[in-house]
């Protein structure tokens, strides 16, 4: 055991952590302020049960001894045998429960992404019961796939640095899916759907960012020169994304938006996440300058044409985002970084596995939120009630207010 590697992993643990309230801030400002407090709570409430789950079967789910190549077995049921001895199989120099620890983090975040998409017409206990079913049948298998020894996906030969189909497809596909399902919000298109408070976006993404670096630079699960290399790559291309994101804004509106920026930094992250520790330093310029223009098409354009109510653009960020990282990782790896090289430098079977991964990714996504969502709407009510609905979450499902002063306001 390394005492250095664990202490740096403890580190990004908690830094991983602080990325769900973040992303509780992110979403909660983008909302009329009559929904903040839902939008907030629908994101909290995961670092609870994201953890209790994890704990009794998500680790061994995901990370269990291979069955099928879709999903670990029962071995650490409830954590039994994941103690402070190190495992040979995901982290050599680190406790087995700080790694187990570090993924729970993972676990945490991914679901609370898909809640952008579903924000101001969700019922809370519907939200409950759907993130619980979606961490069991789609999130613990794709951890599986990708990172588990014995995964299907691992074993085509993709890779996947920090989570770009784990977490980022895999959420940002099932958001499309869901808030398709769910249906629109009432009055979409008629009523005016403005942020209440751009300033706790910004304070989200900070927070996001700050993150980030544990997200991807303790992927590499040793303080080495490799996190030292994922911890550059994630902050050029969501500095680049940023840039870009504003230079879009510029040529297509006239002018460049704090939103907007707070909007590309986010994108830049998601695109880099799966290439972090395995594309040279030009390579995250790049991703981070192409991601920007990729996603603001899908949040302008796709989302305008097909008309669907993705209403913080969990998709158009996430889904396309990850989807571009995903292939950009086949593009431009390395093998002189870290494992394979890709297409640039000779390495189409790489590029080759990505494509796959990308389509098992956004198979296993689709499928498994359509089968919850079918069967959530034939034993409950989804949605909340339309008046419930006008007169806001924040009080119909959890009768509480952020400004009492602005009651009427909205």
């Amino acid at each position: 055991m390394n005492t250095g590697d664990t202490a740096f992993i403890l580190v990004s643990t908690a830094l991983v952590f602080f990325m769900t309230p973040g992303l509780a801030f992110f979403y909660g400002g983008m909302v009329r302020r009559k929904n903040v407090l839902n939008t907030i709570m629908s994101s909290f409430f995961i670092c609870g049960l994201a953890a209790v789950l994890w704990v009794l079967i998500g680790y061994t789910m995901s990370f269990g001894k291979d069955v099928g190549g879709i999903i670990g077995n029962f071995q650490w049921f409830g954590f039994n045998g994941v103690t402070w001895d190190p495992n040979a199989d995901y982290a050599a120099t680190i406790p087995h429960n700080l790694f187990a620890a570090f993924q729970m983090m993972f676990a945490a975040i991914t679901p609370a992404l898909i809640t952008g998409a579903l924000v101001e017409r969700m019922r809370f206990s519907a939200l409950f019961i759907f993130i619980a079913a979606w961490c069991v049948i789609v999130y613990y298998p794709m951890a599986h796939m990708v990172w588990g020894v014995g995964g299907f996906i691992r074993s085509l030969g993709a890779v996947d640095f920090a989570g770009g189909t784990v977490v980022h497809m895999s959420s940002g596909i099932s958001a499309l899916v869901a808030s398709i399902m769910l249906g629109k919000r009432k009055g979409l298109g008629l009523a005016t759907y403005r942020p209440h408070n751009i300033p706790f976006v910004v304070l989200g993404a900070s927070i996001l960012w700050f993150g980030w670096f544990g997200f991807n630079a303790g992927s590499a699960l040793a303080a080495n020169g490799l996190a030292a290399h994922a911890f550059m790559t994630t902050n050029t291309a969501a500095a680049t994304a940023l840039l870009s994101w504003m230079l879009v804004e510029r040529i297509s509106r006239g002018k460049s938006t704090l939103l907007g920026a707070a909007t590309g930094v986010v994108a830049g992250l998601v695109a880099i996440t799966p290439a972090a520790g395995f594309v040279p330093m030009w390579a995250a310029i790049v991703i981070g300058a192409l991601v920007s223009p990729i996603c603001y098409f899908a949040l302008t354009v796709i989302k305008s044409k097909f008309g669907y109510d993705d209403a913080l653009d969990a998709f158009g960020c996430h889904g396309i985002g990850g989807i571009w990282g995903c292939i950009a990782t086949g593009i431009f790896a390395q093998g002189s970084i870290n494992t394979a090289n890709g297409l640039v430098f000779g390495g189409a079977k790489l590029f080759i596995a990505q494509l796959e991964a990308v389509g098992i990714t956004i198979v296993v996504a689709v499928v498994g939120t359509f089968i919850i969502m079918s069967l959530l709407k034939l034993v409950m009510k989804v949605r909340v009630a339309d008046a419930d609905e006008s007169k806001g979450l924040d009080i119909s499902e959890h009768s509480e207010s952020a400004y009492p002063s602005f009651l009427g306001m909205d």
